[in-house]
Order: structure tokens, then sequence, then C-alpha cells
């Protein structure tokens, strides 16, 4: 391992699919996400998420960023208060709803059942099952990213990489490439938390996709299985403890 890595960065996904919120701490408690993450999607289509009963589905039952690229023009906002998502185009304000609501999720699916028409296979529908995580995998997780193994991407690629375009909530400086894909199964310390490595993240479409632009414009996994024999990048892991991580927190095995 590097002498020292340090956390210098965090984000959350309040509804699947759009964009990443900064922010400048998180509370984590055991076997549990970032507050939040993941906590709504949009159905496209088949209207069968119950949340009396939530499961995972695969996240193709929804909108998402490795189909449905034109979700990353939008700027979405939400308030842990109010749980009222604000969506903006180009600065400009779109649509807001009380997510919480039958009105408030009425009004932002009424704006993406015109903005996303194209690609609907159905009118598109808010879910939401309080305490279930709407995530890639069948489990509560945070996501790690190791800047270190963008930055190797990047040679390989030849362009410059967004590391937004991996959707983590934890980014981490001072790690050698990949040297996060060996954590798996064991102890890691995020500041005083203590974590598990599950398994590192196999890439998808999806990072394809420009973050600010829209442009799907990369061929991000097809990269990694052609020069490395996978498309990993990135770890997933669950929190052990309770407590609070910030920016400029070590990140080291336990």
């Amino acid at each position: 391992m590097a002498a020292k890595a340090s956390i210098t960065g965090l984000y959350r996904y309040p509804v699947k699919g759009l964009s990443p919120e900064p922010m400048t701490e998180a509370a984590l408690a055991p076997g549990e996400t970032i507050a939040w993450d993941r906590a709504f999607a949009i159905e496209n289509g088949s209207a069968d998420f119950d949340a009396a009963a939530p499961r995972h589905f695969p996240k193709i039952k929804f909108l998402m960023l490795m189909k449905n690229e034109r979700l990353a023009r939008l700027h979405s906002r939400f308030d842990d208060q109010t749980a009222t998502l604000t969506l903006s185009e180009k600065d400009r304000e779109v649509a807001q709803g009380n997510l919480m609501t039958a009105e408030g999720r009425a009004a932002i699916e009424n704006f993406m059942a015109n903005y996303m028409k194209a690609e609907l296979r159905g009118a598109p529908r808010i879910v939401h099952a309080p305490g279930f995580s709407i995530s890639d995998v069948a489990a509560k997780v945070v996501s790690i990213i190791n800047l270190a193994s963008v930055r190797a991407l990047e040679k390989l690629i030849g362009r410059p990489v967004d590391p937004l375009r991996f959707r983590g909530n934890i980014y981490v400086e001072g790690l050698t490439p990949w040297e996060d894909h060996g954590w798996a199964s064991k102890e890691i310390r995020l500041g005083k938390i203590r974590a598990k490595g599950v398994m590192p993240i196999q890439r998808c479409a999806a990072t394809n996709v420009d973050p600010t632009t829209a442009e799907r414009d990369m061929e991000i996994p097809a990269t990694l299985q052609r020069s490395l024999g996978h498309m990993n990048l990135g770890l997933y892991a669950e929190v052990l403890d309770a407590g609070t991580i910030r920016p400029g927190d070590t990140v080291s095995l336990a």
C-alpha cells in the first residue's frame, strides 16, 4: 500500500441515474448506505416495484445512464429536510416536487414523461421503499473509487477521464492503480470507521457517458477488458461501524 491514502471526495445519488451530489461529510451506519443514496429510482415501463415488499431488480428496469444518456443533461438537487427534488437544465429549473408525496412525485413524473418520451416503455414512476437501496447490487454498500486507477485508465484510453463517470461514493487518492481490487473480504479503515471490502465493481456502458455533456464518447468497459482482461474499476464495501467520514480522512487496510 502507498504510504498514505486519503478521502478526497464524497458523493451520493438520491435518485438512481440522476446527477451526483457532493458532500462535505457523510454519516455512516453498520450495514447501510450513505443516507438517501439510491433511495429513489424511476421505473421505465413495468410498474411492479412494491414498496411494501421491495426486492432487487436489474438496473435496466429503471431510467439510467447505461441506456438513457439524456439524463446527464439534468442537474438534480435533493433536500433532506423536505425530501424535495429540484431538476434543472442549463441552469434553468424545470421541475420540482416532494418525492414523499403523490403530488410531488407526479410533478417529476410528468416532466420525465415529456423529457424522456422517446425512450420510455411506459409511464415513468418514481419508486421508493424506506430503508431500501435501489442499487446495482442486491446489498447495502458504499462504493470506493481509486483515483490512481482512473489515471491509469486515462493512459490506456489516451484522454482525460472524469472520475464522476464512475458514480462512486468515496473517492480516494494515494493508492497504487487497482490496489483496492485486492481488498475484497479484507477490513478497511475509512478515517475511524471500519468497513469490509466486498468485491470490485464491474463497469457497464454508463461510464461511456460524459457526466457533463451527456455525450456517449468513450468505450471504458471495452478498453478495460481489452487491456487488462477485466472490466473492473472501484470497490464495493460494507460499513461495519457508525460514524462520520470527511475529505482528508485517511484510508488504509486495518
